[in-house]
């Protein structure tokens, strides 16, 4: 067979067709350095630009006359950055709506970054201005999803890998046993997680650095002030704080596993051991994903398809 011979046919009774498809360019780094004085500046964002729209002809017939270069897509990715970055999310609203307005077979598309942060390395007690580390605070990823759909803008912010840890207000108790229980009660553990969250705004015109801080600020402080009865409680009452602080914010979602941290026994070494030497197991973990949203919102299942949306 040639490919000539090549049909989307694959009998005189079936037919195959196109469903839902999108295109793009993944995990471009771009590192933008603000050098206008001495003390300089540094953004890191990987960035993945998906096209919504008319690419019928080509998975049909091998036109590529509607489709726009993923390497275009790059290049326009470090282009923007020239003209700086600012919030993950205006830097891809700007993306997004550069793509379709410019062609005018985009009708929509997805637009993703994960934000790296640097720290400035102290010396003799003082930032550098101009050497950093991965690291200290903010170690955690801060991520950004655009998506258009036709004259609708959508902005999901969020942030992977925040590590929290309490050593002492939490407990655990109450459950169901059986013959396969052997977690022993307890009313003083360790609670520990990484939390990976994801909020979805209601409208575009606000200060996203400003508020993605206040965010962050607001679930390590929700961890913090009150006695956990179990890590699905402490994940609603940081939703819940958060909600309640930011009417632009609709739906929170959470991904938290439960970092299990199990005192040693000592006492075969002649050694007590009143909570203060602890296992720290990696795996297996409980996984803890939650929904926090406004009572009586609508049905958003179609803005979080193709964003990693846990529940």
């Amino acid at each position: 067979m040639t490919i000539a011979d090549t049909t989307v046919e694959t009998s005189s009774q079936t037919k195959v067709v196109l469903g839902d498809s999108q295109y793009g360019k993944a995990e471009v780094h771009v590192v933008r350095v603000t050098r206008d004085t001495d003390r300089h500046e540094i953004e890191d964002l990987t960035v993945v630009s998906q096209l919504h729209g008319d690419f019928d002809s080509c998975y049909y017939e091998g036109d590529n006359s509607h489709v726009v270069p993923t390497d275009t897509q790059k290049n326009t990715v470090f282009g923007f950055a020239r003209e700086g970055i600012g919030s993950p999310e205006d830097f891809l609203i700007r993306l997004g709506r550069h793509f379709t307005s410019e062609f005018e077979w985009v009708t929509g598309g997805r637009w993703g970054a994960r934000q790296a942060t640097w720290s400035r390395i102290p010396v003799a007690g003082e930032g550098h201005d101009h050497s950093f580390f991965r690291g200290g605070t903010g170690a955690e990823t801060r991520t950004a999803v655009v998506k258009i759909v036709g004259d609708k803008t959508h902005v999901v912010a969020g942030l992977e890998d925040l590590a929290v840890l309490k050593t002492t207000q939490s407990g655990f108790v109450g459950y169901p046993v059986d013959r396969y229980t052997t977690l022993p009660e307890t009313t003083d553990r360790i609670l520990a997680t990484n939390v990976t969250a994801r909020w979805l705004y209601n409208r575009t015109d606000i200060d996203f650095n400003e508020v993605f801080a206040s965010v962050r600020t607001i679930m390590l402080e929700a961890f913090t002030n009150h006695y956990s009865r179990a890590l699905q409680e402490t994940q609603y009452i940081m939703g819940r704080a958060v909600l309640e602080a930011h009417p632009e914010i609709d739906e929170i979602k959470f991904s938290m596993p439960n970092l299990h941290h199990f005192v040693v026994d000592l006492e075969p070494f002649g050694q007590d051991n009143p909570n203060e030497v602890f296992y720290a197991a990696h795996s297996p973990y409980g996984l803890i994903e939650g929904t926090l949203r406004r009572e009586g919102l609508g049905d958003t299942a179609a803005i979080w398809q193709g964003i990693p949306a846990y529940v």
